[in-house]
Protein backbone atom coordinates (compact mmCIF):
# COMPACT_ATOMS: atom_id res chain seq x y z
CA UNK A 1 0.00 0.00 0.00
CA UNK A 2 2.46 2.69 -1.34
CA UNK A 3 1.81 6.27 -0.74
CA UNK A 4 3.44 8.71 -3.01
CA UNK A 5 2.68 12.15 -4.79
CA UNK A 6 0.93 10.85 -8.13
CA UNK A 7 2.26 12.81 -11.28
CA UNK A 8 1.26 12.21 -14.71
CA UNK A 9 3.81 10.44 -15.60
CA UNK A 10 3.96 7.74 -13.04
CA UNK A 11 0.16 7.23 -13.56
CA UNK A 12 0.80 6.93 -17.61
CA UNK A 13 3.57 4.24 -16.66
CA UNK A 14 2.90 2.85 -13.30
CA UNK A 15 2.31 -1.15 -13.16
CA UNK A 16 1.35 -4.12 -11.24
CA UNK A 17 4.35 -6.21 -9.92
CA UNK A 18 4.82 -9.72 -11.10
CA UNK A 19 2.75 -12.24 -8.97
CA UNK A 20 0.16 -9.70 -7.37
CA UNK A 21 -3.16 -9.31 -8.71
CA UNK A 22 -3.17 -5.34 -7.73
CA UNK A 23 -1.23 -2.80 -6.28
CA UNK A 24 -2.74 0.65 -4.91
CA UNK A 25 -0.83 3.71 -5.15
CA UNK A 26 -1.97 6.79 -2.93
CA UNK A 27 -1.62 9.93 -3.36
CA UNK A 28 -0.18 12.23 -0.69
CA UNK A 29 -1.59 15.25 -1.81
CA UNK A 30 -5.52 14.15 -2.02
CA UNK A 31 -6.35 12.33 1.34
CA UNK A 32 -8.44 8.84 0.24
CA UNK A 33 -7.55 8.81 -3.61
CA UNK A 34 -5.38 6.29 -5.02
CA UNK A 35 -4.62 4.76 -8.54
CA UNK A 36 -5.56 1.29 -8.48
CA UNK A 37 -3.59 -1.06 -10.99
CA UNK A 38 -3.91 -4.06 -12.33
CA UNK A 39 -1.74 -6.63 -14.25
CA UNK A 40 -3.44 -6.67 -17.03
CA UNK A 41 -2.13 -2.62 -17.16
CA UNK A 42 -5.89 -1.15 -16.08
CA UNK A 43 -5.36 1.97 -13.82
CA UNK A 44 -8.52 3.75 -12.34
CA UNK A 45 -9.06 5.72 -9.86
CA UNK A 46 -10.86 5.10 -6.46
CA UNK A 47 -10.89 6.83 -3.02
CA UNK A 48 -10.98 5.45 -0.03
CA UNK A 49 -12.84 7.21 3.47
CA UNK A 50 -14.76 6.61 6.31
CA UNK A 51 -18.99 6.45 6.28
CA UNK A 52 -20.86 7.64 8.79
CA UNK A 53 -20.50 4.76 11.19
CA UNK A 54 -16.52 5.60 10.77
CA UNK A 55 -16.41 2.52 8.71
CA UNK A 56 -13.35 2.23 6.24
CA UNK A 57 -15.53 2.56 2.70
CA UNK A 58 -13.62 2.05 -0.78
CA UNK A 59 -15.75 3.23 -3.86
CA UNK A 60 -14.64 3.48 -7.34
CA UNK A 61 -14.77 6.81 -8.72
CA UNK A 62 -15.59 5.20 -12.54
CA UNK A 63 -12.42 7.08 -14.01
CA UNK A 64 -9.96 5.36 -16.26
CA UNK A 65 -6.59 6.76 -15.41
CA UNK A 66 -5.67 5.92 -19.05
CA UNK A 67 -8.08 8.41 -20.15
CA UNK A 68 -9.09 11.55 -17.17
CA UNK A 69 -6.12 12.94 -16.22
CA UNK A 70 -4.75 12.96 -12.61
CA UNK A 71 -5.94 16.80 -12.27
CA UNK A 72 -9.07 16.02 -13.47
CA UNK A 73 -9.55 12.88 -10.69
CA UNK A 74 -8.04 14.87 -7.84
CA UNK A 75 -10.53 17.67 -8.47
CA UNK A 76 -13.58 14.94 -8.61
CA UNK A 77 -12.04 13.24 -5.63
CA UNK A 78 -11.72 16.36 -3.56
CA UNK A 79 -15.51 17.41 -4.41
CA UNK A 80 -16.65 13.73 -3.26
CA UNK A 81 -15.17 14.40 -0.11
CA UNK A 82 -17.11 17.57 0.10
CA UNK A 83 -20.13 16.00 -0.51
CA UNK A 84 -19.31 13.50 2.21
CA UNK A 85 -18.11 16.17 4.86
CA UNK A 86 -21.68 17.66 4.66
CA UNK A 87 -23.56 14.13 5.06
CA UNK A 88 -24.29 13.70 1.49
CA UNK A 89 -22.99 10.36 -0.54
CA UNK A 90 -21.83 10.46 -3.67
CA UNK A 91 -21.73 7.45 -4.81
CA UNK A 92 -25.87 6.77 -3.64
CA UNK A 93 -27.02 7.27 -7.43
CA UNK A 94 -23.85 5.41 -9.22
CA UNK A 95 -24.92 2.01 -6.40
CA UNK A 96 -28.64 2.40 -7.33
CA UNK A 97 -28.09 2.49 -10.79
CA UNK A 98 -26.06 -0.92 -10.45
CA UNK A 99 -29.22 -1.78 -8.60
CA UNK A 100 -31.74 -1.61 -10.35
CA UNK A 101 -33.51 -4.51 -11.81
CA UNK A 102 -34.85 -4.93 -15.24
CA UNK A 103 -38.31 -5.11 -15.76
CA UNK A 104 -38.48 -8.82 -16.52
CA UNK A 105 -35.30 -9.45 -13.42
CA UNK A 106 -38.19 -8.09 -10.65
CA UNK A 107 -41.33 -10.20 -12.14
CA UNK A 108 -39.21 -13.37 -12.01
CA UNK A 109 -37.35 -13.28 -8.93
CA UNK A 110 -39.50 -10.59 -6.49
CA UNK A 111 -43.70 -10.05 -7.84
CA UNK A 112 -44.06 -13.74 -9.03
CA UNK A 113 -42.81 -15.58 -6.27
CA UNK A 114 -45.06 -12.78 -4.05
CA UNK A 115 -48.28 -12.92 -5.73
CA UNK A 116 -47.98 -16.62 -5.90
CA UNK A 117 -48.76 -16.81 -2.17
CA UNK A 118 -51.23 -13.84 -1.74
CA UNK A 119 -53.24 -13.88 -5.04
CA UNK A 120 -55.40 -16.77 -6.15
CA UNK A 121 -55.69 -15.10 -9.34
CA UNK A 122 -51.61 -15.08 -9.87
CA UNK A 123 -51.87 -16.87 -12.96
CA UNK A 124 -54.13 -14.26 -14.74
CA UNK A 125 -51.06 -11.91 -13.95
CA UNK A 126 -48.43 -14.03 -14.95
CA UNK A 127 -49.72 -14.14 -18.55
CA UNK A 128 -50.30 -10.73 -18.92
CA UNK A 129 -46.53 -10.51 -18.29
CA UNK A 130 -44.99 -13.22 -20.41
CA UNK A 131 -47.52 -12.62 -23.16
CA UNK A 132 -48.28 -8.61 -23.48
CA UNK A 133 -45.62 -6.83 -20.86
CA UNK A 134 -42.67 -8.61 -20.95
CA UNK A 135 -41.92 -8.63 -24.59
CA UNK A 136 -42.11 -5.26 -24.95
CA UNK A 137 -40.65 -3.61 -21.65
CA UNK A 138 -38.81 -6.76 -20.12
CA UNK A 139 -35.42 -6.09 -21.02
CA UNK A 140 -35.46 -1.89 -19.84
CA UNK A 141 -34.28 -1.32 -16.52
CA UNK A 142 -37.46 -0.32 -14.07
CA UNK A 143 -36.08 3.32 -14.01
CA UNK A 144 -35.87 3.92 -17.67
CA UNK A 145 -39.51 2.80 -18.21
CA UNK A 146 -41.59 6.33 -18.36
CA UNK A 147 -44.78 7.31 -19.08
CA UNK A 148 -44.80 7.48 -22.45
CA UNK A 149 -43.55 3.33 -23.20
CA UNK A 150 -46.76 1.93 -21.14
CA UNK A 151 -48.41 4.52 -23.16
CA UNK A 152 -47.18 2.91 -26.41
CA UNK A 153 -47.54 -0.76 -25.09
CA UNK A 154 -51.51 0.10 -24.13
CA UNK A 155 -51.95 1.89 -27.75
CA UNK A 156 -50.49 -1.30 -29.42
CA UNK A 157 -52.62 -3.45 -27.35
CA UNK A 158 -55.51 -1.98 -28.06
CA UNK A 159 -55.50 -2.52 -31.49
CA UNK A 160 -55.75 -6.38 -31.11
CA UNK A 161 -57.61 -6.85 -27.89
CA UNK A 162 -60.52 -5.10 -26.50
CA UNK A 163 -60.77 -2.03 -23.91
CA UNK A 164 -61.36 -4.50 -20.81
CA UNK A 165 -58.67 -6.22 -21.88
CA UNK A 166 -56.48 -3.98 -22.15
CA UNK A 167 -57.30 -1.91 -19.07
CA UNK A 168 -56.93 -5.19 -17.11
CA UNK A 169 -53.39 -5.33 -18.45
CA UNK A 170 -52.59 -1.81 -17.04
CA UNK A 171 -53.74 -2.62 -14.10
CA UNK A 172 -51.48 -5.20 -13.70
CA UNK A 173 -48.72 -3.48 -14.37
CA UNK A 174 -49.68 -0.43 -12.21
CA UNK A 175 -49.91 -2.94 -9.52
CA UNK A 176 -46.48 -3.88 -10.00
CA UNK A 177 -45.40 -0.90 -9.87
CA UNK A 178 -47.22 0.35 -6.67
CA UNK A 179 -45.29 -2.80 -5.10
CA UNK A 180 -41.68 -1.91 -6.18
CA UNK A 181 -42.34 1.34 -4.72
CA UNK A 182 -43.66 0.04 -1.42
CA UNK A 183 -41.04 -2.36 -1.42
CA UNK A 184 -38.17 0.67 -1.97
CA UNK A 185 -37.15 -1.37 -4.94
CA UNK A 186 -33.28 0.62 -6.34
CA UNK A 187 -34.46 3.23 -8.86
CA UNK A 188 -38.17 3.03 -8.58
CA UNK A 189 -39.05 6.20 -7.49
CA UNK A 190 -42.55 6.85 -9.56
CA UNK A 191 -45.37 4.76 -11.07
CA UNK A 192 -44.83 5.26 -15.11
CA UNK A 193 -48.64 3.43 -15.29
CA UNK A 194 -50.29 5.65 -12.87
CA UNK A 195 -50.65 8.33 -15.17
CA UNK A 196 -52.17 6.58 -18.73
CA UNK A 197 -55.54 7.40 -19.48
CA UNK A 198 -57.96 3.58 -19.03
CA UNK A 199 -59.67 3.14 -22.17
CA UNK A 200 -63.66 3.66 -22.56
CA UNK A 201 -65.32 0.27 -21.85
CA UNK A 202 -68.31 -0.49 -23.56
CA UNK A 203 -68.30 -4.12 -23.56
CA UNK A 204 -71.11 -5.09 -21.42
CA UNK A 205 -72.83 -7.84 -22.38
CA UNK A 206 -76.67 -8.51 -20.90
CA UNK A 207 -77.81 -12.06 -22.62
CA UNK A 208 -80.00 -13.66 -20.36
CA UNK A 209 -81.99 -17.12 -21.11
CA UNK A 210 -85.49 -16.78 -22.15
CA UNK A 211 -88.12 -19.09 -21.02
CA UNK A 212 -88.02 -21.03 -24.06
CA UNK A 213 -84.28 -21.14 -24.53
CA UNK A 214 -84.19 -22.16 -20.68
CA UNK A 215 -86.77 -24.95 -21.49
CA UNK A 216 -84.22 -26.29 -24.51
CA UNK A 217 -80.75 -26.31 -22.34
CA UNK A 218 -82.37 -28.57 -19.81
CA UNK A 219 -83.86 -30.74 -22.24
CA UNK A 220 -80.31 -31.26 -24.24
CA UNK A 221 -78.78 -31.60 -20.40
CA UNK A 222 -81.07 -34.39 -19.81
CA UNK A 223 -80.25 -35.67 -22.74
CA UNK A 224 -76.19 -35.88 -22.32
CA UNK A 225 -74.31 -38.52 -21.09
CA UNK A 226 -71.73 -36.75 -19.23
CA UNK A 227 -73.93 -36.35 -16.08
CA UNK A 228 -71.31 -34.74 -13.66
CA UNK A 229 -70.64 -31.62 -16.31
CA UNK A 230 -74.14 -30.85 -17.07
CA UNK A 231 -75.58 -31.49 -13.42
CA UNK A 232 -72.62 -28.75 -12.90
CA UNK A 233 -74.21 -26.68 -14.96
CA UNK A 234 -77.49 -27.43 -13.62
CA UNK A 235 -76.43 -26.12 -10.56
CA UNK A 236 -74.67 -23.10 -11.95
CA UNK A 237 -78.23 -21.76 -13.28
CA UNK A 238 -79.91 -22.58 -10.31
CA UNK A 239 -77.23 -20.76 -8.06
CA UNK A 240 -76.38 -17.98 -10.16
CA UNK A 241 -72.77 -19.21 -9.03
CA UNK A 242 -69.03 -18.28 -10.57
CA UNK A 243 -68.27 -21.06 -12.66
CA UNK A 244 -64.40 -21.98 -10.58
CA UNK A 245 -67.02 -21.56 -7.66
CA UNK A 246 -69.28 -24.74 -9.11
CA UNK A 247 -66.63 -27.04 -10.30
CA UNK A 248 -64.72 -26.66 -6.94
CA UNK A 249 -67.78 -27.05 -4.45
CA UNK A 250 -67.66 -30.14 -2.36
CA UNK A 251 -70.25 -32.15 -0.41
CA UNK A 252 -68.91 -30.75 3.09
CA UNK A 253 -69.65 -27.24 1.79
CA UNK A 254 -73.44 -28.03 1.55
CA UNK A 255 -75.77 -27.97 4.34
CA UNK A 256 -79.03 -29.60 3.33
CA UNK A 257 -80.68 -28.84 6.75
CA UNK A 258 -80.11 -25.24 6.69
CA UNK A 259 -80.79 -25.49 2.71
CA UNK A 260 -77.34 -23.37 2.24
CA UNK A 261 -74.11 -23.70 0.27
CA UNK A 262 -70.82 -22.02 1.95
CA UNK A 263 -68.41 -21.17 -0.94
CA UNK A 264 -64.78 -20.48 1.29
CA UNK A 265 -63.06 -19.80 -1.67
CA UNK A 266 -64.25 -17.30 -4.81
CA UNK A 267 -63.62 -13.87 -6.42
CA UNK A 268 -63.86 -11.61 -3.47
CA UNK A 269 -61.71 -14.12 -0.95
CA UNK A 270 -64.26 -14.46 1.65
CA UNK A 271 -66.59 -16.89 2.44
CA UNK A 272 -69.96 -16.32 1.59
CA UNK A 273 -73.11 -18.49 2.12
CA UNK A 274 -75.47 -19.17 -1.05
CA UNK A 275 -79.12 -19.85 -0.19
CA UNK A 276 -80.53 -23.30 -1.82
CA UNK A 277 -83.72 -23.75 -3.34
CA UNK A 278 -85.81 -26.77 -3.18
CA UNK A 279 -84.60 -27.33 -7.15
CA UNK A 280 -80.99 -26.82 -6.72
CA UNK A 281 -81.51 -29.05 -3.37
CA UNK A 282 -83.39 -31.88 -5.76
CA UNK A 283 -80.63 -31.96 -8.24
CA UNK A 284 -77.77 -32.27 -5.75
CA UNK A 285 -79.92 -35.19 -4.73
CA UNK A 286 -79.51 -36.44 -7.82
CA UNK A 287 -76.04 -36.14 -8.20
CA UNK A 288 -74.16 -40.11 -7.45
CA UNK A 289 -71.75 -39.25 -4.88
CA UNK A 290 -67.83 -41.01 -5.69
CA UNK A 291 -66.77 -42.96 -2.92
CA UNK A 292 -63.91 -41.66 -1.63
CA UNK A 293 -64.62 -38.42 -3.36
CA UNK A 294 -65.44 -35.39 -1.48
CA UNK A 295 -66.12 -33.26 -4.88
CA UNK A 296 -69.59 -32.98 -6.22
CA UNK A 297 -68.83 -32.59 -9.49
CA UNK A 298 -65.67 -34.18 -10.31
CA UNK A 299 -64.11 -35.83 -13.52
CA UNK A 300 -64.77 -39.41 -12.88
CA UNK A 301 -61.47 -40.21 -14.35
CA UNK A 302 -59.20 -38.06 -11.85
CA UNK A 303 -61.70 -37.54 -8.94
CA UNK A 304 -60.52 -33.89 -9.24
CA UNK A 305 -62.75 -30.83 -10.64
CA UNK A 306 -62.87 -30.21 -14.04
CA UNK A 307 -60.59 -27.85 -15.77
CA UNK A 308 -62.65 -26.67 -18.43
CA UNK A 309 -66.72 -27.48 -19.58
CA UNK A 310 -66.08 -25.99 -22.48
CA UNK A 311 -66.36 -28.63 -24.69
CA UNK A 312 -69.86 -30.47 -23.51
CA UNK A 313 -71.15 -26.80 -23.32
CA UNK A 314 -70.60 -25.65 -26.64
CA UNK A 315 -71.84 -29.16 -27.64
CA UNK A 316 -75.15 -28.47 -25.53
CA UNK A 317 -75.32 -24.83 -26.12
CA UNK A 318 -75.63 -25.54 -30.10
CA UNK A 319 -77.95 -28.42 -29.89
CA UNK A 320 -80.21 -25.87 -28.09
CA UNK A 321 -80.02 -23.36 -30.67
CA UNK A 322 -78.33 -20.85 -28.31
CA UNK A 323 -74.69 -20.84 -29.61
CA UNK A 324 -74.25 -17.29 -28.09
CA UNK A 325 -74.62 -18.03 -24.68
CA UNK A 326 -71.88 -18.28 -22.46
CA UNK A 327 -71.49 -20.05 -19.48
CA UNK A 328 -70.88 -16.69 -17.07
CA UNK A 329 -74.23 -15.66 -18.91
CA UNK A 330 -75.78 -18.19 -16.71
CA UNK A 331 -74.87 -16.07 -13.74
CA UNK A 332 -76.35 -13.24 -15.12
CA UNK A 333 -79.80 -15.06 -16.03
CA UNK A 334 -80.20 -16.25 -12.35
CA UNK A 335 -80.21 -12.48 -10.92
CA UNK A 336 -82.99 -11.92 -14.18
CA UNK A 337 -85.08 -14.33 -13.27
CA UNK A 338 -85.38 -13.15 -9.44
CA UNK A 339 -85.40 -9.66 -10.69
CA UNK A 340 -88.52 -10.67 -12.64
CA UNK A 341 -89.89 -12.24 -9.72
CA UNK A 342 -89.69 -8.51 -7.28
CA UNK A 343 -86.65 -9.95 -5.98
CA UNK A 344 -84.63 -6.96 -3.79
CA UNK A 345 -81.70 -5.82 -5.62
CA UNK A 346 -79.89 -6.13 -2.63
CA UNK A 347 -81.29 -9.27 -1.91
CA UNK A 348 -79.86 -10.73 -5.57
CA UNK A 349 -76.66 -8.83 -4.75
CA UNK A 350 -75.85 -10.82 -1.43
CA UNK A 351 -76.61 -13.95 -3.55
CA UNK A 352 -74.56 -13.50 -5.67
CA UNK A 353 -71.92 -12.38 -3.78
CA UNK A 354 -71.30 -9.17 -5.34
CA UNK A 355 -68.84 -6.79 -2.79
CA UNK A 356 -70.80 -3.49 -4.14
CA UNK A 357 -74.75 -3.18 -5.04
CA UNK A 358 -73.57 -1.27 -8.09
CA UNK A 359 -72.38 -3.55 -9.52
CA UNK A 360 -75.87 -5.91 -9.28
CA UNK A 361 -78.17 -2.66 -10.56
CA UNK A 362 -77.70 -3.62 -14.23
CA UNK A 363 -80.52 -6.08 -13.69
CA UNK A 364 -83.36 -4.45 -11.60
CA UNK A 365 -84.35 -2.05 -8.16
CA UNK A 366 -87.09 -3.92 -5.73
CA UNK A 367 -88.28 -4.53 -2.13
CA UNK A 368 -86.70 -7.00 0.53
CA UNK A 369 -87.31 -10.85 1.14
CA UNK A 370 -85.71 -13.74 2.85
CA UNK A 371 -82.61 -15.04 1.29
CA UNK A 372 -84.28 -18.59 0.80
CA UNK A 373 -87.18 -17.45 -0.46
CA UNK A 374 -85.72 -15.10 -3.08
CA UNK A 375 -83.50 -18.28 -4.41
CA UNK A 376 -86.66 -20.50 -4.43
CA UNK A 377 -87.96 -17.75 -6.98
CA UNK A 378 -85.62 -18.83 -9.39
CA UNK A 379 -85.52 -22.54 -8.85
CA UNK A 380 -89.83 -21.67 -9.36
CA UNK A 381 -88.97 -19.77 -12.60
CA UNK A 382 -87.11 -22.89 -14.07
CA UNK A 383 -89.09 -25.54 -12.57
CA UNK A 384 -92.34 -24.15 -14.47
CA UNK A 385 -89.95 -23.48 -17.58
CA UNK A 386 -89.16 -26.85 -17.46
CA UNK A 387 -91.72 -28.93 -16.16
CA UNK A 388 -89.49 -30.62 -13.73
CA UNK A 389 -91.42 -32.16 -10.24
CA UNK A 390 -89.28 -31.51 -7.35
CA UNK A 391 -91.08 -34.22 -4.96
CA UNK A 392 -88.57 -36.35 -2.99
CA UNK A 393 -90.52 -39.45 -3.01
CA UNK A 394 -89.81 -39.51 -7.20
CA UNK A 395 -86.37 -40.63 -5.33
CA UNK A 396 -88.31 -43.76 -3.56
CA UNK A 397 -88.59 -41.63 -0.56
CA UNK A 398 -91.43 -41.42 1.45
CA UNK A 399 -92.74 -38.63 3.32
CA UNK A 400 -91.61 -39.85 7.16
CA UNK A 401 -88.31 -39.67 5.82
CA UNK A 402 -87.94 -36.55 4.07
CA UNK A 403 -87.09 -35.14 7.57
CA UNK A 404 -84.75 -37.77 8.43
CA UNK A 405 -83.08 -37.02 5.04
CA UNK A 406 -82.50 -33.17 5.22
CA UNK A 407 -80.79 -33.19 8.62
CA UNK A 408 -78.43 -36.36 8.02
CA UNK A 409 -80.08 -39.37 9.23
CA UNK A 410 -80.28 -41.29 6.12
CA UNK A 411 -77.08 -42.16 4.57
Amino acid sequence: MPKIKLTQPFVATASCPTGKQKVDYFDTEVSGLLLKVMPTGKRSYYLRFKDSHSRSCERSMGLDARVVSLSEARQQAKHHLAELMLGRDPFAAKQTRRETPTLNEFIITTYLPHIKVRKRSWKVDETAFRLHIQPTLGKLYMDEINIQDVNNLVNAHAKTFKPASTNRMLNVLHRLFVCAMDWQVPGVTENPAAKVTKLKENNQRDRYLTKEELRALWSEMDASESTYITSAIKFLILTGARKSEAVNATWNDINFHKCQWTIRENKSGKTRHVPLSDLAIDTLRQVERIPGCDYIFPNPKTLMPYNNLFHTWKNIREAAGIPDMRIHDLRHSYASFMVNKDVSIYVVSKILGHSNVVTTKRYAHLDNKNLVKSANTAGDYIKDATAIPVELNQMGIEDDQEEALLIGEIA
